[in-house]
């Protein structure tokens, strides 16, 4: 697998900070939608909820 990659004549190098970046900004992605949520649900009528089921 080394040999055939070595045979390509453009190469880029990825270094352990960008997988850091990604990580961190999905955690932080999740952590938002989740914190959202949960905001949404704290602040609705728990009334209406139970006369619309």
């Amino acid at each position: 697998m080394t040999g055939w990659l070595e045979r390509y004549e453009y190469r880029t190098e990825i270094t352990w900070w960008i997988f850091l970046a990604t990580g961190i900004a999905t955690l932080l992605i999740a952590l938002l939608t989740i914190s959202y949520q949960a905001i949404k649900a704290a602040v609705r009528n728990p009334v209406k909820s139970l006369r619309s089921d």
